[in-house]
């Protein structure tokens, strides 16, 4: 089967108008997840650091908090919040007495998990502009790495979200995946600097180094060879997951 647009497009507004209802709740703790770190490190431990990478450290941290804030986005709603209508709710059985198909279901909820994840990156690529820590046209450079940081995550979680058979397993996926990547993908450090030969290639599987990448080259207005890799990674990895993803939902839904 394939996708109707406007049926998916009507998942992704129920979704929004759910979201109108609790919206305060929902951005409070993962958006300044993001802009708390920036804060302490970027202050605290930049106070010891004159320059790291060529630039002061807040800007160092600016463009990879600015992914995570993404990343943050499209996670939490294609993990817990998906999870709960489609075994709890049962939100996507009422869905499917209605002409809407699993493939529009999929597509519907990876629209909204993107477009959480432009609420989230957006509004902290709001708050580093207010503290001139992004040029106007750094800004415009990297508004297209939001969604896409979005799309990757929310492929990924939708992937695993589909697979799995109870809810506490998702405390492996942030605990023991997310949070990793926070850690090692090019945020807090230059991973050139502290890495060598075979662990580089190794980062170099990190889903979220490459929109990290992508974002600091935008704050440069550097357009690096290197970046056709990085897009090429993030929109390989997302078809393939949602190709996987693709015959899980109709699987989950029609079962």
């Amino acid at each position: 089967m394939s996708c109707s647009l406007p049926h998916a497009l009507s998942v992704w507004q129920r979704n929004l108008a759910m979201y109108r209802r609790t919206w305060m709740w929902n951005i409070l703790p993962n958006f300044f997840e993001p802009v708390l770190y920036l804060a302490s490190i970027g202050i605290g431990v930049g106070g010891y650091i004159n320059q790291i990478g060529g630039t002061s450290y807040l800007h160092f941290l600016a463009p990879g908090l600015l992914c995570v804030a993404a990343m943050n986005g499209a996670s939490f709603e294609v993990t817990y919040n998906i999870y709960v209508r489609l075994n709890f709710e049962k939100a996507y059985d009422a869905m499917l007495t209605t002409p809407v198909e699993p493939e529009d279901v999929l597509v519907g909820e990876i629209l909204w998990a993107v477009t959480r994840a432009c609420i989230y990156g957006g509004c902290f690529l709001i708050v580093i502009a207010l503290f001139g820590l992004v040029p106007v046209l750094s800004a415009v450079l990297v508004m297209p790495i939001i969604p896409l940081t979005g799309l990757l995550f929310a492929a990924m979680g939708i992937a695993f979200t589909l697979r799995i058979p109870n809810i506490d397993l998702f405390s492996f996926y942030f605990t023991l995946f997310l949070t990793p990547l926070f850690l090692f993908s090019d945020i807090f450090f230059p991973l050139k600097e502290r890495l060598v030969g075979a662990w580089l290639w190794v980062a170099e599987i990190l889903p979220l180094l490459h929109p990290v990448r992508m974002a600091r080259a935008a704050f440069r207005g550097d357009a690096a060879p290197l970046l056709l890799w990085d897009l090429a990674y993030v929109l390989g990895l997302s078809g393939l997951l949602l190709a996987w993803a693709r015959r899980s939902v109709r699987q989950r839904l029609t079962s």
